[in-house]
């Protein structure tokens, strides 16, 4: 049975078996499946997942940002207390499965 690379990545499951876990943590790689057992070293995503994220947030937080000036025009000191949190944590939320994701399709493309 194949096992889909986007559904994988999303899930951050092995990419070989769809079951096993490919962090160790954060955004570190385990060396092989535990599941399958599949060497989880072959692949690497490089810094894709991070440009893309960015361009998200980018897409997304910008444009949110404009409105909320527009719309409630605070001072800019309201600005820097409130969107760089934002954007960290949206970026760090979507990296790992950005980043599964990128892993996975190497490894079904590879």
């Amino acid at each position: 049975m194949a096992v889909s690379p986007i559904s994988a990545g999303l899930r951050r499951r092995c990419p070989n078996c769809g079951e096993g876990r490919v962090y160790r943590a954060y955004l570190k790689f385990k060396e092989r499946c535990d599941a399958c057992g599949a060497d989880l070293t072959i692949a690497d995503t490089g810094d894709g997942a991070s440009f893309f994220v960015m361009f998200v947030a980018l897409i997304l937080i910008a444009p949110t940002a404009m409105l909320f000036e527009m719309a409630f025009r605070p001072p800019g000191w309201v600005h820097t207390l409130i969107w760089p949190p934002v954007i960290v944590i949206f970026c760090m939320m979507l990296l790992p499965p950005f980043k599964a994701v990128l892993f996975a399709l190497q490894w079904k493309h590879s």
